[in-house]
């Protein structure tokens, strides 16, 4: 199954770094005016932060392809994200921590053509 975002087909060598960064659960400790010690638990809904990076050995796409991807994320839509092992996420893209999508040559030139090749990081939040 590959690897996409809505329509568009990703690399499947994207490697999934923050995968096991997640805490579905969250929690407050506080105490009481007596000292006890008061914690509350309760399970995250949304919100897990999914972060696919390239690197020089792979995930590499065209400049025409980050373009599709810019402007995706230019009109900020809900979407499907479905991973090769067949998971789907709804997400949004996540600017919280960084730009929502990075993009670097891996051979540079002053001009490069939609066919010039990228080394790629997006960034997504899971959302309802």
């Amino acid at each position: 199954m590959p690897l996409t975002i809505d329509a568009i087909t990703l690399p499947e060598d994207l490697q999934w770094v923050d995968e096991y960064e997640w805490d579905g659960v969250g929690q407050s400790v506080s105490r009481s005016v007596t000292g006890a010690l008061l914690v509350q638990e309760q399970s995250k809904l949304h919100g897990r932060t999914i972060t696919l990076v390239g690197g020089p050995d792979g995930g590499w796409v065209t400049r025409a392809m980050v373009d599709s991807l810019k402007a995706k994320a230019d009109a900020s839509p809900a979407m499907a994200l479905t991973m090769p092992d067949g998971r789907t996420f709804n997400v949004r893209f996540n600017r919280q921590d960084g730009p929502p999508i990075e993009a670097q040559q891996v051979m540079r030139f002053a001009y490069p053509d939609d066919d010039s090749w990228y080394t790629l990081t997006l960034r997504f939040l899971t959302v309802e």
